[in-house]
Order: C-alpha cells, then structure tokens, then sequence
C-alpha cells in the first residue's frame, strides 16, 4: 500500500484466523488508515508510526457480534427465571415504553461492553417501535458512531399482536404499511455499501410468533429490490415450534422458507430446533446462522446443533443477543460457551478452540456478507484488530495463547482497534466516560420501570 503506516502493533502471539490457520508465537500487524497493511513472524519493520509493545499479549480479530437487542441493556435482571414466551410476556409491558433517549443511553451502555470484551462489528436487531417513540434506530446508529463500533443495525418490526393471534400486545405493533416506508428510509438515510462501511441496514420483521406473513414476504421483495440483507429469530424454542404447527402446520423452517425468506442474503438467529432436512436446505441456500449459546443458556432454550451445522458448510457466526438474556453483554463469553455446550451435547471432540475462535470472528463476517473485509487479519482488509493481554496471573501456565483466551478467564483488552481508530486500551473504552453512561443506564432502568406501573 502506498499510504504510510499509522500504526504498528508487535512483539505479540498472532491467530490471524486465515483460511490456512496462520499463527505466530511473535509476529506483528502494520496498520495503514483503516486498512491492515502487513501481518507477519518477528519483528515489525521499522517504519515512522506509533506502536503498541504486543509483548505477553494474543492478537485477534475484532470480534463480530451477529445478533443483539441494544435497548434491552435497560432491562437487566428481569424475569430471571422465566423461559422464553413468559420472559416475553412480562418484558413487553416495560419495553412498550422505551423512546430515542432511553435507547441511545441503553445502546451507549451495551456497545461500550461488547468493546471491552473485543467486540469491533455488532449487529443490531432492534425490532419495537412504540407510538411517540421517536428515532430509535438513529439514536442508536448515533451511540454505535460515539462508542466507535461497527455497526449492521437491522430495522426490525411486528405486525401480529395478540388480538390476532401474535405474542406481542397491540400496542407495540405497527401497520404494515408502516413498517414498509419506515423500512425503506432507514436504506435511504443510512445504508452504505462500500467497503469500509461503519453501518449497513438489513430488514429484520421480529419472528414467526409476532409478524404476518404479509410482513415476512414484502420485507424480502424490498430488501432485495435495495440490495441489502435479512435477518429474524428463527426455532429457538420448543414453544415457536409448537405455534407453528398449529397456526401454520409445518415448522418455522419450513414456513420461512415457503416465504422465500432463504438464501444467502438471510441469517437466523438462534436455530436451535432444527432437524436434518433444515439443516441441508439452509446449507444448500447459503442461509446464516447467528449462535447465541449464552442467551440460550439463560433462557432454557436448548443447544443448537452447531457441529452438525458447520459439518454441512452453513455459515455460523455469535450473537450475545439482547442483555435482558444475558445480563454480561460480553462477547469474549460467547465462543468459550458455544464450545462447552457444543461439547456437553457431542461429546469433547464436538469443537476445538481455534473453531470457537473462527466462530467469532470469520464466522460473524461470513454471516453479515463481509467476509472480504474483516473477521481476519490479512494485509488489504479493514484494521479490525484485538489484543488480548494473556500476562495475567489468571493465564500463567497455559502456554497456548488459544486456548488460555477460549477457556481461560476472559482477558482484560491490551486494546481494540476498529476502522483503525483507538476504541479500548488497557481494558478502558476511549471513547466513552463508562461509569457516567453507567449512572445514566441505572437511571434509565428506574424510570422505565416507573413508567410501566
């Protein structure tokens, strides 16, 4: 690259997460804008640019987040005990009063935790839309733009209350119509195709359980009229496969893909209730899958079949999903849990942690469309980059970098670089004053709480 280096991170362990698996016990990144100018063993050339002493540290990718709830950050610690319908049926009251202020604050605060835990791209599925609201998905495409992420949000939407047979209350809900126009001037304000883009739009109508079919199929003609992606819940509970058999009598994947909402434009989250026949047919179409195993795990939904997923050639990514199932918001959790639960399910050979670690990066890249531009660390992509600070005393003594970052205590971040911009260092967000947005999230919890009684 003819640009100058601005950045040169060396004297660290390297898992660039290439299709060859190429790692450095010492190696070093150059950096040049935004761009990632040279990966390699030993030392970094020597070039005029500011450096990051990498010593006693593993670098990565940026981790890639494929499924969230932002707002939800406000509503932690709810319902804890309850599965998934329940869980719903006792959050929608509270969320039914979330606006543009309450959002950007709760978006501020679970961005600023998926940065802490090395996450540099998140996908956002941010789906209720209450009357009077305000700008939701600008107030947190704002707060992704302060905290310094990159960021897919998804304009997401419910038609189907629970007069006409839906889980959600009416007044949630929003018109088709609606939906539509509001869907398309989110692709005219924000999406960005280019390469370097720090936000794209997908279209996300909420789920089989809250959205019509109308919905579900019209979202698909537009998003693929504009050229951008689609994204919905898809089998995490035993509970939306019972609703689909008795409202539309097939199973969800079975219904989704009736409504062409299948391909390679498409990603689920969750997947968990799938049998051999779905898995096939999503492998066959290109469809993603977002694997939320903690969230999972907080709900009692089950474990998805993932060893079977990958063994197909479907392409799976990690999603923390919404903060009211899983109160941590940490990505760095999410591969360790996915390799457990794949392993209590298949036995311990069921995944590696250098799989674990493609989950999360590659994985998540393959699933929003980008592999060519993040989830590695290759000279020409985007300077996404990770550097995890494995000197601890809660890492000494294991000796490979990988397998102390998977199943190791989750390591303070040396730094995290996104679009080759500063965003962590020495395990403090940069960008944000976290324990004023921390006041502010509290603050926020109490008055929405309030605000439902």
């Amino acid at each position: 690259m003819s640009q100058a280096a601005t950045l040169v991170i060396d004297g660290c362990a390297v898992a660039t997460v290439d299709a060859a698996g190429t790692e450095y016990r010492r190696g070093h990144v150059v950096v040049h804008g935004n761009r990632i100018g040279a990966v390699g063993p030993g030392d970094a050339p020597e070039v005029d640019a500011p450096r990051i002493d990498g010593r006693g540290c593993l670098l990565t990718p940026g981790l890639v987040d494929t499924h969230n709830h932002l707002y939800q950050w406000i509503t932690r610690g709810l319902a804890a005990d309850e599965s998934l319908f329940d869980w719903l049926t006792a959050l929608y009251p509270i969320w039914a009063g979330i606006d543009e202020e309450s959002v950007r604050i709760a978006a501020t605060g679970a961005l600023a935790a998926l940065a802490r835990t090395g996450c540099s791209t998140t996908a956002d599925h941010h789906y209720l839309f209450p009357r009077d609201g305000g700008d939701l998905l600008g107030a947190e495409i704002a707060a992704a733009a302060t905290v310094g992420l990159r960021f897919h949000p998804c304009r997401g939407a419910m038609d189907l209350g629970a007069s006409a047979g839906g889980l959600p209350p009416d007044s949630v809900v929003e018109s088709l119509d609606a939906i539509l126009a509001a869907s398309a001037d989110a692709i005219a304000r924000w999406h960005d195709p280019s390469f370097d883009a720090m936000v794209r739009i997908a279209l996300a109508p909420c789920s089989p359980f809250s959205v019509t079919a109308d919905l579900l199929r019209e979202s698909a003609a537009l998003a693929r009229a504009e050229g951008v992606r689609l994204h919905t819940h898809l089998a995490e509970t035993m509970d939306e496969q019972d609703y689909c058999a008795a409202t539309h009598g097939c199973t969800p994947a079975q219904y989704l893909e009736r409504l062409d909402w299948i391909g390679a434009d498409v990603w689920y989250a969750h997947a968990v209730h799938l049998d051999d026949a779905a898995i096939a047919t999503i492998a066959r179409t290109g469809t993603g899958v977002a694997h939320c195993p903690t969230s999972n795990g907080r709900l009692g939904a089950g474990i998805a079949r993932v060893p079977d997923l990958l063994a197909a050639g479907v392409a799976v990514g990690l999603g923390v999903d919404g903060a009211a199932s899983n109160e941590a918001g940490s990505m760095i959790e999410e591969p360790r849990n996915a390799l457990l639960y794949s392993r209590v399910a298949n036995g311990p050979r069921a995944m590696t942690v250098r799989t674990a670690l493609e989950l999360a990066t590659m994985g998540g890249a393959r699933v929003l469309g980008r592999a060519a531009e993040i989830g590695s660390l290759e000279p020409g992509k985007l300077a996404d980059l990770a550097l995890w600070r494995m000197d601890t005393p809660a890492h000494a003594g294991i000796d490979d970098p990988v397998t102390a970052l998977i199943l190791g205590s989750p390591p303070p971040l040396a730094a995290l670089i996104v679009n080759g911009r500063e965003v962590v260092r020495d395990g403090k967000v940069r960008t944000v004053d976290e324990e004023a947005v921390g006041r502010a999230v509290a603050r926020a919890q109490t008055a929405l709480i309030a605000k439902a009684r």
